[in-house]
C-alpha cells in the first residue's frame, strides 16, 4: 500500500510540473577542476613586467604581458554629477574633457580560453607593407588590457600559455621573478609594429549602467597621386554595469 501510495505521488508530482518522468534522470554534467596556477596580489602602485601571468578580470582568460603603454584616457563619468533641471542646462557647452595618463598591457592570449571569450580575440589588425596595398593582416590572440583588468598568477610550467608566438617571444627562466623574459624577437617585433600597435588614446562614457571603452589605432595611409585614403581601427568595450 505504501509502494502504491509512493508511486501515485511521483506521477502526480510529474504531471503538476508537466515534465517527464525521466527528465530527472538525465543532464547531468560532469566538471573537472584543474589547477593552473597561484594568484598573487595585484599591484596598486607600479607596473607589471613583461613575462607577467595574469587572468582577465573582466573576461576571465589567461594569458601574458608582452609590453606596457601609457594612454591616456578621456572618461566622460563625472562623479556625483547631478542633473539640475533649469533653463540653463539647455544652452550650456559640454566641457571640454581632460586626459588622464593610464597604463595599458599587450597581452597574449591563452588559445585554449579564445572560444570561450565573449569578445573579437582578433585585436590587431594592419595593413600590409606596400604602399599600394590595401591588404589587412590580422594576429589572432592579442589584447589590450587595462592594469586593473590585471589579475597576476605565477606557475611553475615552462609552457604555462598555448599560442604559437608564446616560446618565439619569451623564455623560462626558473631564477627570475617573472619567470619568463623577453627574447631579442619580441623586442624586434615591437619596434617594427610599433605604428599599429602603440595605444595612445582611450574614451570612456557609462549611459543607463552601460560602460562603453573606445580606443582608436590609426593605421596609415593607403591611395594613388589623386586620392589618399586614411585607415582607421576601433576597439569597442561595451559593459553592463547594472
Amino acid at each position: 500500500m505504501e509502494l502504491t501510495r509512493n508511486l501515485v505521488t511521483c506521477k502526480l508530482k510529474c504531471y503538476l510540473l508537466k515534465i517527464p518522468k525521466k527528465s530527472c534522470l538525465h543532464h547531468v554534467r560532469h566538471i573537472r577542476l584543474a589547477e593552473v596556477g597561484k594568484l598573487e596580489t595585484p599591484k596598486l602602485q607600479g607596473k607589471y613586467e613583461t613575462g607577467q601571468l595574469i587572468l582577465h578580470r573582466v573576461f576571465g582568460y589567461r594569458g601574458v604581458i608582452l609590453f606596457p603603454w601609457v594612454a591616456r584616457i578621456y572618461d566622460r563619468d563625472i562623479p556625483n554629477k547631478t542633473e539640475e533641471n533649469t533653463s540653463d542646462n539647455f544652452n550650456s557647452v559640454e566641457k571640454e574633457v581632460i586626459g588622464r595618463t593610464h597604463i595599458f598591457y599587450q597581452v597574449l592570449i591563452d588559445q585554449r580560453d579564445c572560444p570561450h571569450i565573449r569578445a573579437q580575440t582578433e585585436a590587431v589588425t594592419f595593413l600590409g607593407n606596400q604602399e599600394s596595398s590595401r591588404s589587412l593582416y590580422a594576429i589572432p590572440g592579442l589584447d589590450y588590457v587595462a592594469h586593473e583588468d590585471v589579475l597576476p598568477y605565477t606557475t611553475n610550467e615552462k609552457m604555462a600559455l598555448q599560442h604559437e608566438l608564446f616560446d618565439k617571444f619569451l623564455m623560462y627562466k626558473s631564477d627570475r621573478d617573472p619567470c619568463f623574459v623577453a627574447q631579442e624577437t619580441l623586442k624586434a617585433w615591437q619596434k617594427k609594429n610599433h605604428p599599429w600597435l602603440e595605444l595612445s588614446d582611450v574614451h570612456k562614457e557609462t549611459t543607463e549602467n552601460i560602460r562603453v571603452t573606445v580606443i582608436p589605432f590609426y593605421m596609415g595611409c593607403r591611395g594613388s597621386q589623386t586620392t589618399a585614403v586614411h585607415w582607421w581601427r576601433y576597439c569597442i568595450r561595451l559593459e553592463n554595469l547594472g
